[in-house]
């Protein structure tokens, strides 16, 4: 069967190219994926899947970081304009884009597959050297870019797909592939897994394609997952000239600074590591004005959830207590999160085995991927593994140029997507065997 899968996905190569290069040039950043999903949506019903999506498969209340709705209908509008699917765009309309595939496959085991499909809030490089303007494909949409490789984890789903329908009458089981919305930021998979969609599912796939990683690397899974909180916090004062009476006003900037010093001065944990970061603060009106309100953008860290929750918890009181010494009030804003998280051994151990039988592999990884950074498939990870199944989260070799993720010159190896095809497919088969 591995042989015909790698037959399979072969064929498939020049479609996952240019799946890949229609996601790139039309770049949407997270919750404002319409043409994306509907395009999605469209494919997966075509080739037979079951095809949930929008608030079937997204939870309402638990979205983070959501645009404002002038922005987001603004970003429908667009993608009206740029092709997006008019049978599946209303149901995402609003901010809800997530599609779920379901192919059935009578008595056995579910499988989960997520794939993100957002692009990041950038501007793409426009030198003429970098590829995708040098081959026609970089972003038309000036402040979206896919400069992290969710374009190649789209193709690579409905790659997924395609090969899966190829060899139905073969299979045995369920096989869930997950389009998920607003993974930068962290933002999106809470909100996929409290509408339930991953409840029943005993195994759940992921992967990531890496720059800084030679093409033909595999690493089965990865493990230590950051948990993060990421959220808003707005101070409120009172305005007052700032020469005739200065004593009237409550200075919103002032307690801020205050708060800002005091958030780099929480303690380390001797369980741990633990960040924070203020990434962003505004505020004030004018030279002669006392600052009536502040806005901080900020994130906590830790190495495992707890660690993070006493950080957070440490940054609220201490975003409180700086408001209240100035008079001033403070309310937050969940803007994203991920819990912390680590791929189950037996899993990992199963894909590096399959990996190992697929020929565009040529180092496979003996152990587990680095860990750092954060990412919310943890939150799937975590339902998952708490309804006694097993999760991994895959790393995929595929530098081109060195450039990093997040970079506007950034670009991957297309040759990349047909090897995940592969083993994405080839761990499904190799699950259902049992």
């Amino acid at each position: 069967m591995i042989k015909r899968i790698e037959e399979i996905a072969n064929q498939l190569e020049p479609q996952l190219i240019a799946d890949r290069r229609d996601f790139h040039k039309h770049a949407e950043s997270g919750w404002t994926e319409f043409r994306t999903a509907s395009l999605i949506a469209r494919r997966l019903h075509d080739l037979g899947f079951e095809v949930k999506l929008g608030r079937e498969v997204v939870s309402e209340v638990d979205r983070m970081g959501v645009p404002a709705d002038d922005v987001l209908e603004r970003h429908y509008q667009r993608a009206v304009a740029q092709g997006g699917d008019p049978e599946f765009l209303p149901a995402l309309r609003g901010g809800f884009t997530g599609v779920v595939g379901i192919l059935r496959c009578g008595e056995g085991p579910v499988i989960g597959m997520r794939f993100d499909i957002d692009a990041v809030d950038m501007k793409e490089s426009d030198a003429p050297e970098h590829r995708p303007v040098k081959e026609g494909f970089a972003s038309v949409n000036p402040e979206a870019m896919h400069s992290c490789g969710h374009d190649g984890h789209a193709a690579i789903g409905l790659g997924v797909a395609a090969t899966l329908a190829q060899i139905k009458d073969q299979l045995r089981g369920t096989i869930k592939l997950v389009f998920q919305p607003a993974e930068e930021g962290v933002r999106g998979a809470k909100a996929i897994v409290s509408s339930g969609i991953l409840d029943d599912v005993q195994y759940m796939l992921a992967s990531h394609l890496g720059s800084g990683t030679p093409l033909g690397n595999v690493a089965g899974g990865r493990g230590s997952f950051l948990a993060t909180s990421k959220f808003d916090a707005f101070i409120t004062g009172a305005p007052a000239h700032a020469g005739g009476k200065p004593e009237g006003g409550h200075n919103a900037l002032l307690a801020a600074a205050t708060a800002v010093l005091n958030l780099y001065a929480i303690p380390r944990h001797s369980k741990g590591a633990t960040r924070i970061n203020v990434g962003r603060l505004n505020a004030g009106t004018g030279r002669n004005v006392i600052p009536p309100s502040a806005h901080l953008a900020i994130e906590t860290r830790g190495l495992t959830s707890e660690l993070e929750e006493h950080m957070y918890n440490y940054a609220i009181r201490v975003l409180e207590s700086a408001a209240a010494m100035h008079g001033c009030t403070v309310t937050f804003k969940a803007m994203g999160g991920a819990k912390s998280g680590e791929s189950n051994p037996e899993l990992v151990e199963r894909v590096r085995k399959v990996a190992q039988t697929i020929s565009d592999f040529t180092n496979v990884n003996p152990g587990l991927a680095g860990g750092g950074g954060s990412e919310d498939f943890t939150y799937m990870m975590e339902r998952v593994q708490q309804n006694g199944g097993q999760a991994t989260f895959i790393s995929i070799g595929a530098d081109i140029n060195g450039a990093g993720h997040h970079t506007a010159e950034f670009d991957f190896d297309e040759r990349a997507l047909r090897g995940a095809v592969k083993l994405f497919v080839a761990t499904a088969w190799d699950i259902m065997q049992e």
